[in-house]
């Protein structure tokens, strides 16, 4: 992997990101229609760009590779879980479930596809649509015992919304068609790619849409903050690459677990301070910091990791 083909891909991005902040400070995108534009691509462009994804001929290496990006992933989230219960013991309550979210969860979706479908293409989001299951089971569950410190039986609950969720819904479906080699008539075929491929750039112009409409001094301020974004961007990545250099796996692979290792905040971190009683304000600075940061830590850590 050429790391200079990262770094322009993810400037590349940040310039698209731009685009979203300069639609919101015009008033051309809103609040609403962020949030109207974020339902479009999690309940449309995203599944059938994972769709398009799987419509290729079955390859057994392939599934395997497929079950080791999963396995891998089960066991970022894991890492990412020791690390943030440790980090944040001591801290306030109400910031406590923030932190500890901001720092398992990387926004894998939003900004890893992106980033997975510049470098790699399709077979980048292939990969990362199987790296997002266990993102969606251990968010449904560890991710909102953070914030309620509800356990058991009632968090389980929750994995019925993991089943129905149009990512993982889209991944069932190309998986289908993946196995039984079913390939997509050509029309429909082009009409989901074509659709499907507006997702890179409307994410990033939803996350500069979102970073626009926060005060840039006060995102700044907190030295939680800092300390999170050290974790979530340098930290963890570190360490998974760490514990995969000792793996023999393929060279993409680790590639693909680092990468979205290293993604800032996921964006939904918001949502469930929200919804859950926490600390939105400071859920909204982790994304923002990290997010910002994000543009100059992937490229560094993936030119120090080689």
């Amino acid at each position: 992997m050429d790391t200079r083909q990262v770094a322009v891909q993810v400037v590349t991005l940040f310039l698209v990101l731009l685009v979203g902040v300069y639609a919101n400070r015009k008033n051309i995108i809103t609040g609403e229609m962020t949030k109207k534009l974020s339902d479009l691509l999690i309940n449309v462009t995203m599944p059938l760009l994972i769709i398009t994804s799987f419509n290729q001929d079955f390859d057994r290496e392939k599934l395997y590779n497929a079950g080791l990006v999963f396995v891998g992933s089960f066991g970022v989230h894991l890492l990412s879980v020791l690390i943030a219960q440790l980090a944040f013991i001591r801290s306030p309550d109400r910031a406590k479930g923030v932190l500890k979210f901001s720092a398992v969860f990387s926004n894998c979706g939003f900004m890893g596809y992106p980033v997975l479908e510049s470098i790699y293409g399709e077979i980048g989001i292939f990969y990362g649509s199987i790296f997002v299951i266990p993102f969606y089971m251990f968010s449904l569950t560890y991710g909102i015992m953070v914030f309620t410190g509800v356990s058991g039986r009632d968090t389980l609950k929750n994995l019925k919304k993991v089943l129905l969720h149009p990512g993982l819904v889209s991944v069932a479906v190309g998986m289908i068609l993946f196995l039984f080699s079913i390939k997509l008539p050509g029309p429909i075929c082009k009409a989901a790619s074509m659709a499907g491929s507006v997702t890179s750039p409307l994410a990033m112009i939803i996350v500069g849409s979102v970073l626009a409409r926060q005060d840039f001094r006060e995102m700044l301020k907190g030295f939680p903050v800092y300390i999170l974004g050290f974790i979530r961007l340098i930290a963890i990545p570190l360490i998974v690459w760490g514990i995969l250099h000792l793996i023999p796996l393929h060279a993409d692979i680790k590639a693909v677990l680092v990468i979205l290792s290293a993604m800032p905040v996921a964006a939904n971190a918001v949502i469930f301070a929200e919804q859950y009683g926490g600390d939105s304000g400071l859920a909204s600075r982790c994304v923002g910091i990290t997010t910002l940061f994000s543009i100059i830590t992937i490229p560094l850590v993936l030119l120090l990791l080689g």
